[in-house]
């Protein structure tokens, strides 16, 4: 006989997705959260419309190849210095992680940030909580619709003008903005607003937490950044156990229970609808809700704050904690030295590139005066954000001589010009068959603009 029963563990697996009503709650906690929302959304959205040196504050200008960010103009041959920044990126995750838990996600994760204005905008036009839930289970009225379809305006209007902003640091925004008004926008232009727009509406107003737990992979391996001191968001149970109710004021040890009242607020206010009571959860994004509430409930039973705080595994057990520990040295010293790097990899760094190509059709020739003569292409590369004139001159070898046009060559801006240049050396001054020579490029009206780079100079064989 065949038993129709179905396995507990395979109803969860593929349980339906409940919508989260993340309660409204305030707090130190909360007000951190705020502030980082509006100085992020505020530097995404405001940061194009800046002007800086007469050049958009950030734009990535692909068509020219020209990359502006806080009055620097960065080039495709500086590439190297965006894979530092990246590396720093990625070991600040991995040092603030080990160190203090997933505060990246619970305040300043792109998903974190929108998700929590859109939250922001359906309390506005939803009410609270309450109001939302009573909302979604009454049956359809015109009154209904009509709250329905203004939320989802705004809030696709909202995903409409983030797509657009994201288009601006790639297309000057004001050029776009005048696209937009006069409906001339291009192609690519149309289609990555639209994309941008339906990816943030999609990700911040319908999957929101999904994303957190099913699509974001640094939730599955963050726990191998933890360990005993990383400090992480706990739920005392010592203290908080036995749970049950009981009236405001009224003494844990007289009721014979714990601190925690089971009132299920911690669970109300969570983003992604966790118990914290359950213990360390990797979907727990380290928001510090649960905090700011529970200790708003612990003050009004006039009990001590902290039932549920930011603590470490150590110190739940009542072992010291211990800060600077190799892991977290090791990541601070890369961080200095990465960071110590890119600075002197911006502050050093030269708008001039040269190319020195030799002539491998021939070694060398003789001239008709018995001078050594090799040929080269010099290719210039102006970085700068003006036309240039620049000057040639060579060394290396006593009465080196350079032929050919080596002054006053202008290139423009960006651009990149092929100068053939022959150098003549005395056989009697070359020391082997192989000599070192030196080009000096140096701009006329931008010192910065000077470049050293080093060749070969080839000649007879001299007993």
């Amino acid at each position: 006989m065949t038993s129709n029963t179905t396995d507990p563990s395979q109803d969860e697996l593929y349980k339906k997705r409940e919508k989260i009503y993340p309660r409204e709650v305030h707090g130190i906690f909360a007000l951190l959260r705020n502030l980082t929302m509006v100085t992020l959304l505020g530097l995404y959205y405001g940061l194009p419309w800046i002007n800086w040196d007469n050049h958009q504050s950030i734009l990535f200008d692909l068509p020219e190849r020209k990359f502006y960010v806080f009055g620097f103009t960065f080039w495709p041959q500086d590439f190297f210095l965006l894979t530092i920044l990246l590396i720093i990126a990625a070991v600040a995750l991995f040092f603030f992680t080990t160190l203090a838990g997933r505060l990246w996600c619970g305040y300043a994760c792109p998903q974190t940030v929108w998700t929590e204005i859109f939250l922001w905008f359906e309390r506005k036009i939803e009410g609270s909580r309450q109001k939302q839930i009573k909302l979604d289970k009454a049956p359809l009225s015109a009154r209904k619709v009509g709250i329905k379809t203004f939320k989802h305006f705004v809030l696709i209007a909202f995903s409409l003008w983030t797509g657009f902003t994201f288009v601006g640091y790639f297309t000057p925004i004001t050029e776009l903005s005048q696209s937009v008004i006069h409906m001339t926008l291009g192609p690519w232009e149309t289609f990555w607003i639209i994309f941008y727009g339906v990816a943030t509406y999609g990700n911040a107003g319908w999957l929101r937490e999904q994303v957190c737990i099913y699509m974001c992979p640094y939730a599955r391996f963050q726990s191998a950044m933890f360990d005993h001191d990383t400090l992480i968001i706990s739920y005392d149970e010592k203290r908080g156990n036995p749970r049950g109710a009981r009236k405001r004021g009224a003494s844990s040890a007289e009721a014979g229970l714990g601190d925690c009242i089971d009132c299920k607020l911690c669970i109300q206010v969570c983003p992604v609808g966790i118990d914290i009571r359950d213990g360390l959860q990797y979907q727990c994004i380290g928001c510090a809700a649960c905090i700011d509430v529970c200790d708003d409930v612990m003050e009004k039973m006039s009990y001590p704050k902290g039932l549920i705080k930011y603590t470490t595994e150590n110190a739940l057990f009542g072992k010291a904690t211990k800060i600077l520990r190799p892991r977290i040295l090791f990541y601070t010293a890369l961080l200095v030295a990465l960071t110590a790097g890119l600075v002197y990899g911006v502050a050093s760094r030269v708008p001039l590139e040269v190319n020195i190509i030799r002539d491998r059709n021939t070694l060398y020739n003789e001239t008709s005066q018995g001078l050594i003569e090799n040929v080269y292409t010099l290719k210039l590369i102006n970085m700068t954000n003006e036309d240039q004139v620049f000057d040639i001159k060579a060394s290396g070898i006593e009465g080196l001589k350079l032929v050919g046009t080596s002054e006053g060559i202008k290139v423009v801006t960006g651009g990149v010009k092929d100068v053939p240049i022959r150098l003549h050396a005395d056989p009697i001054m070359l020391k082997s068959r192989s000599s070192e020579v030196i080009f000096h490029v140096e701009a006329r009206d931008n010192k910065e603009a000077k470049h050293s780079e080093n060749g070969r100079f080839l000649g007879p064989l001299i007993k």
